[in-house]
């Protein structure tokens, strides 16, 4: 069995409805999962399953949910191997110590080529920074500014799939598949 984390794009349905975590571990399982288990109400899953591949895992997933919640949404699958890798790789980890709110990774279905950098880092205000590690976006944001360029530039239509966590909640996913791998 392999240990994995899955992060839903989105948990609004429309309409003021929401996804209830209860809800979608249930999804998880009816899939065959194991060990099932959510963190905050966000839209993060880890689970045990037979070893597989990523692509399968997300197709999966997806079409699940679309039967499940009646709307597609897209759904990124890591290893644990993959997710510890991607937490320790954290290159803001001073800014993290002192605001993990602030400290994001716009996690990529496919990795965002380097040049694509000097586009993110030209939306970035003066207190804000932006680098790729491993094809994924890590963001710092200013608590001054009440709304970033930053994430608009970040977004589907400009770097291709992918969905952001702060760094408290990617911290907590790592422990939580620590011991999992």
């Amino acid at each position: 069995m392999q240990t994995y984390v899955a992060l839903l794009y989105s948990i609004i349905l429309g309409e003021g409805r929401r996804v209830v975590m209860s809800d979608l571990k249930a999804m998880a399982e009816n899939l065959g999962l194991k060990n099932v288990r959510t963190l905050v109400a966000t839209g993060n899953l880890v689970f045990e399953s037979e070893k597989t591949s990523i692509f399968a895992l997300e197709k999966r997933l997806e079409a699940a949910f679309e039967q499940a919640f009646g709307r597609h949404v897209d759904i990124i699958v890591r290893r644990a191997g993959d997710w510890l890798k991607l937490a320790s790789r954290n290159p803001f980890p001073r800014e993290s110590v002192e605001a993990g709110d602030q400290v994001a990774v716009r996690v990529m279905r496919k990795p965002v080529a380097e040049d694509a950098l000097s586009g993110l880092q030209a939306h970035a205000g003066e207190d804000e920074k932006v680098l790729l590690v491993g094809g994924d976006i890590w963001l710092v944001f200013s608590r001054e500014r009440p709304s970033s360029r930053l994430l608009a530039a970040a977004s589907h239509k400009r770097m291709g799939i992918g969905t952001s966590r702060n760094w408290n909640t990617v911290r907590k996913l790592a422990e939580m598949v620590g011991n999992g791998q």
